[in-house]
């Protein structure tokens, strides 16, 4: 089944502008939605389809991270058409981005950052560790993959939202529109961020029933339209290949976007929120550090 809904719904981004990180954000009339399907490759090729029926439902847009290098499977240039279903998705409205190449962590950094990257990102930090030649290298051979199936990609999003300062500085020389981390999207443009944070309800690592990780995490999904849209704040929700594993995850997942459909939110792009920006004028400032930089 090809990555195409059953039916197109448009959606016009509605968001208000910030002056700077530090300033209060004023609360949305109709707060934007986005919602994106991680590791999308040819190797789960089946759970995006999944998501995207899914969405299609309920008339929402996605943003696919393509994981275009070899990853559980052949790479984007051995499954020429799996590319083409990607295409169709960006025809029919979905967003494309980048997602790193392998979707594996590297070698390098300190304890506390090897650490931390195994525990944020579950062995997939690629771009945590690396310094700006490796960083480059990488998403040069991942956009090059991409455009060689005919696939323009809007932005990045390392691999468990996780990127060393030296992939700060590739990203500020790739061309992209954007990159997002776990609490901000970065407008490489602009050079503005705006403070959004993303949530997500994963699978428990190696776990049987039902662990307190997955329980905290059904908690903040469920109730998450009600802190952040509800109060007129943006809300990004995550979706992964594997959550599909346990459908309780997904139920959860779902139930959180019908909420905050419910409850007036504007499901958008990463590229639609930043086009209404530009479109209004929306001001900020230059791009900073995330909080996770400190640690090494």
């Amino acid at each position: 089944m090809p990555f195409t809904p059953s039916h197109t719904v448009c959606h016009e981004a509605v968001i208000p502008t910030r002056d700077a990180p530090s300033v209060p954000r004023p609360p949305y009339a109709d707060p934007p939605l986005v919602v994106s399907i991680h590791d999308v490759a040819p190797a789960t090729a089946a759970e995006t389809r999944g998501w995207l029926a899914d969405l299609a439902g309920l008339g929402v847009p996605a943003v696919l991270l393509v994981v275009p290098g070899p990853w559980r499977g052949p790479g984007l240039a051995e499954e020429p058409e799996f590319g083409a279903e990607l295409r169709r998705a960006a025809e029919a409205g979905h967003e494309l981005a980048l997602h790193g190449w392998s979707h594996t962590a590297q070698p390098g950094g300190g304890r506390s950052r090897r650490w931390s990257g195994q525990i944020a990102a579950r062995g997939a930090g690629e771009f945590w560790a690396l310094d700006e030649s490796e960083a480059r290298a990488r998403i040069d051979l991942g956009l090059g993959t991409l455009r060689a199936a005919g696939i323009e990609p809007q932005g990045f999003v390392p691999p468990g939202y996780l990127a060393s300062p030296g992939t700060w500085t590739a990203l500020a020389a790739s061309g992209l529109r954007y990159w997002t981390s776990h609490f901000a999207v970065h407008d490489l443009r602009a050079e503005v961020r705006r403070t959004v944070v993303a949530l997500s309800h994963r699978p428990a690592m190696g776990a049987r029933g039902r662990p307190f990780g997955e329980r905290s995490g059904e908690y903040l999904i469920s109730r998450s339209p009600q802190w952040f849209t509800h109060r007129g704040r943006p809300l990004r929700l995550a979706l992964h290949p594997d959550d599909l594993r346990r459908p309780g995850l997904r139920d959860t997942t779902l139930r959180a976007i019908e909420r905050a459909l419910a409850l007036g939110a504007r499901a958008v792009t990463y590229a639609q929120l930043l086009d209404r920006l530009a479109a209004t004028g929306g001001t900020g400032t230059e791009t900073a550090p995330d909080a996770t930089a400190a640690v090494r």
